[in-house]
């Protein structure tokens, strides 16, 4: 029976979402998981997509194909005794055998955050502690060239030139919370390796007034990745949401 799997990480302490020959992912601790519930049968999954090392997920989900007769609850509770404490299962459901968790994705949502205040050493590991002001409202200009479908191939940061970089954001938002932290919002089709991260590079760019907005819009026009600026560290990038 097929089950689509509903979860959240802290990726701090693993080397991405993907396995890894002789690293530590969240791939690798599920499928041990699993694999030990399916009464010892080499279980994988397939997941919505793969986050790099040190980016968390607040929601991001997976399908399995398990052997045994076993209930939603039980599942979800198997997989929670077998996982590591910075994976939890939120949610279990059986799902048609055609289902695919990655295939049948609608939108992802991602959130990076920014703290442009005092330095906090307890969210070192969850937010860009970047500590500076930031021009927000021209941040907000900068982001609204990134909406609508676009080639983003200059933000890719590998040679993409025989792929396809054409992905469609629905929705940006830019909002400063009142204790100093940026939150940073893309909601799109998909999104390629590394694209966040450097959208929201060019994005503190144009906050730090070294870049005009209208400078994205050439930018991502170009489809040059060596005219974008650096890549956002990981630990403030979240998948927020998942929309089937």
């Amino acid at each position: 029976m097929r089950y689509l799997i509903k979860f959240s990480y802290d990726g701090s302490n693993y080397s991405g979402f993907q396995k890894q020959p002789n690293m530590k992912t969240i791939e690798e601790e599920f499928e041990k998981a699993l694999t030990k519930i399916n009464n010892g049968k080499r279980t994988k999954i397939v997941a919505t997509g793969r986050t790099d090392k040190g980016v968390h997920a607040k929601c991001q989900f997976a399908h399995s194909d398990i052997d045994i007769d076993i209930t939603e609850y039980k599942l979800k509770r198997a997989l929670n005794s077998n996982l590591p404490d910075d994976i939890h299962v939120i949610e279990t459901k059986s799902v048609d055998d055609n289902f695919h968790a990655r295939y049948n994705v609608k939108s992802k949502e991602y959130k990076y955050y920014i703290n442009v205040g005092e330095y906090n050493p307890m969210q070192r590991k969850y937010v860009f502690q970047y500590n500076y002001k930031l021009d927000i409202e021209n941040m907000k200009k900068a982001i609204e060239y990134f909406k609508g479908t676009h080639d983003f191939r200059a933000f890719v940061t590998e040679n993409k030139e025989k792929d396809n970089c054409v992905r469609t954001i629905y929705n940006v938002d830019i909002e400063k919370k009142n204790n100093g932290i940026i939150i940073i919002t893309f909601r799109g089709s998909g999104f390629l390796r590394y694209q966040v991260r450097n959208m929201v590079g060019i994005l503190i760019r144009v906050g730090e007034n070294k870049i005009p907005p209208k400078k994205v819009k050439e930018i991502l026009e170009s489809k040059d990745r060596t005219k974008n600026g650096k890549t956002a560290p990981a630990h403030g990038l979240y998948l927020e949401n998942v929309e089937y």
